[in-house]
């Protein structure tokens, strides 16, 4: 049983890596562009680069699991994560950066849904449960220390390192992870040897979601050339026939029958919404604050203190009581909340404009949080609650794949708005251009907030 503890660390580990670097680079954001230079569009595709390269190697991921062993690519990925940072940390210029930063989601990706089945393998049923209570306040926590940690490194500026040492600390973790994952992880993982891999659909999602994201991000710089649009219309038809092709598919990369159950589908559209808009959140308070207002990493990092801490507490309570006794209004409370908290960020920013203080916007990035914490857990019960086994995969898979690849649109497409909003950079400019896109978030979260009705009352009935 002690082994299958050691197990579950290096797991976790694994996935705390991941959620904070997945983070901690939006408080970073201002500082690695005043350091390596490049564009406002630096900080979309340090961003996106991550996140859309780990949505995309997620789709793919478990069949690799079962193609080439759980253990091995965990391993593996741990590695490439590892050497990724350093590669990050290391960093001579903005392209080395996002290059870097593409390998580490690559990784991230490959490694960290190895990590549950592994997890599963090692516990025994009926302990499983309780071996997995405490890593959803775990990662609460997480959240909540990502800004502070970040803002921390950056004001402690260790060894004049500046903003590199966010991605430094990853090094001597990912090594003690991968040395003790070697010895305690169980050689055999679940595998499914009948496992094949489509490889046409994994290069025409990819393709897809490359074409649609290059123009989002660098359209705007280079203003709109035709090349731009005919990207994204060619994005539109690679879908199209990613689609067909999964229908004729003997491996498909997603299982089909997936798209016949309502609630998965109404709520992977409400996941790819909220997730569009929380991401574009993070950005825009990130450059308000720094770039906008001149706080410090540390001052910012510490004011998103009652947001994260907002979202832990959510959490929490939705995992513990709210999502199984409200059922799907648990999902109408958490987004009416954010919506309020959106809108409340938007009147504090423009009632007090360069007055605003810690203190003034504390209440509205409570309320957002809270109500982005409340939806996380009773929604990936709804889109996956009903799955069968066969299907519970590839849905987890298609899930998290969504989530990321919605933040990576929301900073490429908001972070556009925003940018194009600043125009001459001025105090009023990004003040302005921040209410512009708190807006359209809060109504991103309202779009989201009317398909809840779509879904079943409880996730255990979600069976059409």
């Amino acid at each position: 049983m002690r082994t299958a503890w050691l197990v579950l660390a290096v797991v976790v580990l694994a996935d705390v890596m991941d959620l904070i670097d997945s983070s901690i680079a939006n408080l970073a954001g201002p500082s690695i562009r005043a350091d390596l230079g490049g564009g406002e569009v630096t900080v979309q595709w340090v961003l996106s680069a991550y996140t859309a390269a780990f949505a995309l190697g997620l789709v793919t991921s478990g069949r690799l699991g079962d193609l080439l062993g759980r253990r091995r690519l965990f391993l593996l990925g741990m590695t490439g994560f590892t050497l990724a940072s350093l590669a990050c940390g290391l960093a001579p210029d903005a392209v080395f950066l996002i290059v870097a930063r593409t390998l580490q989601g690559l990784c991230g990706s490959v490694m960290i849904p190895q990590g549950l089945a592994l997890v599963k393998v090692v516990f025994p049923p009926q302990h499983l449960r309780k071996a997995l209570t405490p890593v959803g306040p775990l990662m609460g926590l997480t959240m909540v220390a990502g800004p502070i940690l970040a803002g921390w490194l950056l004001h402690l500026d260790l060894f004049g390192s500046q903003w590199r040492s966010i991605f430094l600390i990853n090094v001597p973790f990912g090594v003690a992870a991968a040395v003790l994952g070697r010895r305690v992880l169980p050689r055999h993982g679940g595998e499914d040897p009948a496992a094949r891999l489509d490889l046409t659909g994994v290069g025409l999602l990819t393709a897809a979601s490359a074409l649609l994201i290059i123009p989002l991000i660098q359209g705007r710089e280079l203003g709109w050339p035709v090349w731009t649009y005919v990207m994204m219309a060619a994005a539109a038809v690679l879908l199209a026939l990613f689609v067909v092709s999964q229908r004729h598919s003997e491996h498909p990369v997603i299982t089909p029958s997936l798209f016949r159950k309502r609630s998965f589908v109404v709520g992977l559209v409400i996941v790819a919404g909220f997730y569009a808009s929380l991401s574009a959140f993070v950005l825009v308070i990130n450059l308000l604050l720094q770039q906008g207002m001149h706080w410090t990493p540390l001052h910012t990092g510490l004011t998103l203190i009652p947001w994260a801490l907002g979202t832990a507490v959510a959490v929490l309570l939705a995992g513990a009581v709210l999502a199984e006794k409200l059922g799907r209004a648990s999902l109408r409370l958490g987004l009416s909340i954010a919506v309020v908290g959106l809108l409340a960020l938007w009147w504090s920013i423009a009632h007090w404009g360069a007055d605003i203080t810690v203190w003034k916007l504390a209440p509205a990035l409570l309320l957002t949080g809270f109500g982005s914490g409340l939806v996380f857990v009773p929604l990936v019960d709804f889109i996956i609650g009903d799955a069968t086994a066969e299907e519970v995969g590839t849905g987890a898979g298609l899930l998290n794949a969504v989530q990321q690849f919605a933040g990576a649109i929301g900073v490429a497409a908001l972070g556009t708005v925003f940018f194009t909003r600043v125009g001459h950079p001025s105090v009023h400019s990004y003040f302005a251009a921040s209410e512009l896109v708190f807006g359209i978030a809060a109504g991103l979260n309202f779009l989201t907030l009317l398909l809840v009705g779509l879904l079943p009352t409880h996730a255990q009935q979600a069976h059409g």
